[in-house]
């Protein structure tokens, strides 16, 4: 009997068993390669493509947590901006209208109303739970008010920062920077009034025509006093030596205009003789400040024309302070939104990609099913037609003495 018969049929039953294992499994799977061995190259590029691909998935996770907070930092700078434009309108109000002292006191609990709610929206936050204006100190309440009644900052000036595409970060927590940037008066220079004054007189800034004079009056400590003699007259002081004399010359409307360190100033009213003016350099008021010092100034308005125009130096000065503080919301909210939009660029870019690497990953491993099954009949019909032949040959008569 020949045993290197029965030795190749099995082995070629075995190898036709393996075959059509492999085929089931292909099918079953829906891939041709799952192990190096099936496909060195095809392995490589799937297990590359795939690590990509996790990469990707951790970017996208960041990517909706990052979004969510820098939304919840958008909301809030829209409810300050939308803050500062009602307080603005109350300080119009009370300048323009002849608003009586009752009235007043009303004006002044809105904006009394109004610094709480600042208070509460400087101290949101974000969907983390991390607040969204303190900066890396965590879970400190970065805006506290003290024993004073002043708001003190407990926050600092850092910016937490997360990966949301391959070397691409963004903030996803910011300062208090945005409500305490503001500057008294209009950056420059801040003017009170003399509570003796008589007159109706007010000092209003008008915009810079030096800059580099005005700018070093803003980092010097030197204040200017304006004093007012007959007839609109008026004398320039500084530390006790006199800068400069003159006289305003009113136009139609009865204002007029001088110049001191590199700005411009408008006289409006008449102020009388010995009325005075103090234009101090610039310093830091924090948008709380900024509030109370308006609920301050409609909480004592009197009815004289001199306590009027005293008050309304006051409103002023503010309104200037608050376009300030308005227009630093309108950047930062802006800087947000640029991060918001460039999140949103990466996350498509990104979705792109990791489709485009799926799809490498399919042509490299993924089963043509069709053809797969096709094989898969063709293994199976030659295996049963191998056992088929072996049958009838070891029948045969013949094949006992082989």
């Amino acid at each position: 009997m020949n045993l290197a018969f029965y030795s190749n049929f099995s082995a070629a039953l075995t190898q036709g068993e393996a075959q059509l294992g492999r085929v089931q499994q292909q099918i079953a799977s829906g891939l041709t390669v799952q192990t190096p061995d099936q496909g060195a190259a095809a392995y490589q590029t799937a297990t590359a493509a795939n690590d990509r691909i996790s990469a990707l998935s951790t970017d996208t996770t960041n990517q909706a947590t990052v979004s969510a907070q820098l939304g919840a930092a958008d909301n809030a700078y829209s409810a300050v901006s939308s803050l500062f434009d009602n307080v603005q309108a109350v300080v119009e109000q009370a300048l323009n209208g002849t608003t009586n002292s009752q009235n007043m006191n009303t004006l002044a609990n809105q904006i009394t109303s109004a610094g709480q709610q600042l208070l509460g929206l400087a101290n949101s936050k974000g969907t983390s739970g991390a607040y969204l204006f303190g900066g890396t100190t965590g879970g400190l309440t970065p805006f506290q008010k003290n024993a004073s009644g002043t708001i003190a900052y407990y926050g600092d000036g850092g910016s937490s920062y997360a990966q949301v595409g391959e070397g691409q970060v963004v903030p996803t927590v910011g300062n208090g920077e945005v409500f305490m940037a503001g500057m008294m008066g209009d950056g420059f220079s801040s003017v009170t009034a003399n509570t003796a004054n008589t007159g109706t007189g007010q000092i209003l800034q008008q915009g810079v025509v030096n800059l580099a004079q005005a700018s070093a009056f803003q980092s010097g400590n030197a204040s200017v006093a304006v004093t007012f003699g007959a007839n609109g007259s008026y004398v320039e002081t500084q530390g006790g030596a006199t800068l400069a004399s003159s006289t305003v010359t009113q136009n139609a409307a009865g204002a007029g205009t001088i110049q001191i360190s590199g700005m411009s100033f408008q006289v409006t009213g008449s102020p009388a003789a010995g009325d005075s003016f103090t234009i101090s350099p610039s310093r830091p008021q924090t948008a709380f400040s900024l509030l109370q010092q308006i609920a301050g100034a409609l909480q004592g308005a009197a009815s004289t024309p001199a306590q009027v125009a005293q008050t309304k130096q006051v409103l002023n000065q503010s309104l200037a302070t608050l376009s300030q503080y308005q227009q630093a919301v309108t950047t930062a909210q802006a800087q947000n939104g640029i991060a918001l939009n460039a999140i949103n660029n990466i996350s498509a870019g990104n979705t792109n990609q990791s489709t485009a690497l799926q799809t490498a990953v399919t042509n490299a491993t993924a089963v043509n099913t069709p053809v797969a099954i096709s094989q898969l009949d063709q293994t199976l019909t030659s295996l049963q037609a191998a056992m088929k032949a072996f049958g009838t040959v070891q029948n045969l008569s013949l094949f006992n003495y082989l």
